[in-house]
């Protein structure tokens, strides 16, 4: 598993660099920034002896450029189920796993883990929660729930460094992003076709997600619901090709 940090419109350049640091510590190395404060010398000071990760790191204006290429995103969430609104229980299940229970999920899978972590005040929008296939939160304490953005990225970082040593063999390659994002669309055109009533087809999807995230397809297994989707469109369609003109 390759792990790629995203911090989504990080508000203080002291917590990025104590993020690239925290992320050394563990052995990752790939940080990701979007449309992020000014990067200068609190965040090198804090940064340490990570400095390279700060360095090396990429900036994007938007989130689905920083997303680009990963197989399974996975997004931090503060919010408690018995807090969320109850249509978020119902499709979302907020939140899904704590930090060890996602690291003994990725263990023993290859590509790209893409972890969002968001704004120092408010997090990540429902928005890019959405575009997430899993959700971690970690189980603080009622008193005072609310962390640090580096000292929450360094408990997942810690939890999923643990599977990173052991052995290769048997491993297992997750579905290809460009693939989930196929499948996405697919099912969309496929509701669409079948006469979905409008107002539950964005829950039903992003409720679609969230069940094949906590699956890990693997690229077969992806190709395959593919291939199904399109046989049950062929059907609906008559016979005929339903992507052809006259029926997108």
């Amino acid at each position: 598993m390759k792990l790629r940090v995203v911090l989504v419109e990080p508000l203080y350049e002291g917590n990025v660099g104590s993020v690239a640091r925290a992320m050394k510590n563990f052995g990752f190395h790939d940080l990701v920034l979007v449309n992020p404060c000014k990067i200068e010398d609190m965040a090198c000071a804090m940064a340490s002896h990570a400095r390279d990760v700060l360095q090396m790191a990429r900036t994007y204006a938007g989130l689905p450029e920083a997303l680009a290429g990963a197989n399974l995103v996975v997004g931090t969430t503060g919010k408690r189920l018995d807090e969320a609104q109850h249509h978020l229980r119902l499709h979302l299940r907020v939140p899904c796993f704590t930090p060890a229970e996602l690291a003994e999920k990725l263990q023993g899978k290859e590509g790209t883990v893409a972890l969002l972590l968001g704004r120092e005040d408010c997090g990540l929008s429902s928005e890019e929660l959405a575009l997430c296939d899993m959700l971690v939160s970690i189980p603080t304490s009622s008193e005072y729930p609310v962390m640090n953005l580096s000292h929450c990225a360094a408990v997942l970082f810690y939890e999923l460094s643990q599977g990173e040593n052991g052995d290769d063999s048997g491993k297992v390659e997750m579905a290809r992003g460009e693939s989930m994002a196929l499948l996405q669309d697919k099912t969309r055109s496929l509701l669409t076709e079948l006469s979905y009533p409008v107002h539950k087809v964005e829950f039903t999807l992003l409720m679609l997600r969230r069940i094949l995230g906590r699956t890990e397809l693997t690229e077969r297994e992806a190709r395959t619901l593919l291939g199904l989707i399109k046989r049950i469109r062929w059907k609906i369609a008559g016979g005929k090709n339903p992507e052809s003109p006259e029926r997108r």
